[in-house]
């Protein structure tokens, strides 16, 4: 990821660099508009505090391209906390982002213990939230978090994402929002794309997690940004951000975050 990071770098603009007006403004007002401070933060906040002081061992069934940094199938909720959740700023993007596309109904492809879905819900509390995650002791974690912070418009679906998404999507009319962070290899990323596309419409937005942390997934990410149905890619390094609305040009972008 060095290397990829480094190319990042020497290619990444700002909005000086953008003659777009869609993406002038989603990268001024929102991608670079980040508060920290806002309130709906704090409860967040203080449940991950919580976490990374959780001794708890739970056992974990991993379904996807495993963890760099802890290969043990038991791990403390505490290193689960610390290692495999995203930096804050990331779950504030995707609360910008739901709220900028008032989103009824959004998908989240790896729930771990929660913390990056709860983002998503404070978004859009009417919202209906489905989060997918594999491991069954993981998932009652995040469950229980979700209560902790009152936030019945999560549904948790717990099991192998390649047996339980395609069910669940065929009661589903249509995606305003999905995050992609369930399984970091080519297929399984390709299939669960191709799986959600059937409910996409104009103004719909995916994000996809760790675009360069492997092979895979930069092979992964060139693919999606040449898929017809997309017309507009932000490459934010750790996230990239993907756009179907017909009424723009077919555009890749690369900007600072």
């Amino acid at each position: 990821m060095i290397r990829a990071y480094l190319t990042y770098l020497l290619k990444a603009r700002d909005a000086h660099s953008l003659h777009s007006p869609f993406v002038f403004d989603l990268y001024t007002y929102l991608i670079r508009a980040d508060n920290p401070d806002e309130p709906a933060f704090g409860p967040i906040r203080a449940l991950q505090r919580e976490l990374l002081n959780d001794r708890r061992i739970i056992r974990i069934t991993d379904f996807g391209a495993g963890s760099r940094i802890n290969a043990s199938r038991e791990r403390a909720i505490r290193d689960i906390a610390k290692n495999s959740q995203k930096p804050a700023r990331f779950g504030r993007l995707l609360y910008r982002l739901i709220q900028r596309l008032d989103a009824k109904l959004i998908l989240d492809l790896g729930t771990s213990l929660g913390i990056t879905t709860l983002y998503e819900a404070a978004a859009a509390p009417q919202a209906q939230l489905l989060t997918f995650e594999g491991c069954p002791q993981t998932a009652a974690v995040a469950s229980n978090n979700f209560q902790k912070l009152n936030r019945s418009n999560i549904e948790i679906i717990t099991g192998n994402l390649d047996e339980t998404l395609t069910d669940r999507l065929k009661t589903v009319e249509r995606i305003d929002f999905a995050f992609f962070d369930a399984n970091h290899r080519y297929e399984p990323t390709m299939r669960y794309f191709e799986i959600a596309l059937s409910k996409i419409h104009n103004d719909s937005c995916f994000v996809f997690d760790d675009i360069h942390w492997s092979d895979e997934m930069e092979q992964a990410w060139e693919q999606i940004k040449a898929h017809p149905a997309v017309t507009v890619t932000i490459d934010l390094f750790y996230v990239g951000l993907v756009f179907f609305r017909s009424q723009q040009p077919k555009q890749d972008f690369i900007l600072r975050f």
